[in-house]
């Protein structure tokens, strides 16, 4: 399976940035698409963003417009730029890599997720 290490998280003020970066260790269909997902207190997890090793992207509506998601194929990397946050935006944020059909959910890879809190 895909080893995913993320780096990046923080505290922020409104207003504020954050680059978050997740390495994968594999490469291959184990990471055809990668992206991120979050979780706040009491909340179910939710996907954010993700990128497939085409380029093809997608974003929560939520974060359109404040957050770019890109991945850098030759480094098995992803990275989300996270601009304008919002205390919204306060949670832990999970890389996940899969192959473009997933069967098992053990096609999935996760990393172990990276706090990102936003207040002042």
């Amino acid at each position: 399976q895909v080893q995913l290490v993320e780096s990046g998280g923080g505290l922020v003020q409104p207003g504020g940035s954050l680059r978050l970066s997740c390495a994968a260790s594999g490469n291959g269909r184990g990471i055809d698409v990668m992206g991120w997902y979050r979780q706040a207190p009491g909340k179910q997890r939710e996907l954010v963003a993700q990128i497939t090793s085409g380029g093809t992207i997608g974003y929560h509506d939520s974060v359109k417009g404040r957050f770019t998601i890109s991945r850098d194929n030759a480094k098995n990397t992803v990275y989300l730029q996270m601009n304008n946050l919002k205390p919204e935006d306060t949670a832990v944020y999970y890389c996940n890599a899969h192959p473009v059909v997933v069967y098992t959910a053990s096609d999935n890879s996760w990393g172990r997720g990276t706090q990102v809190t936003v207040s002042s």
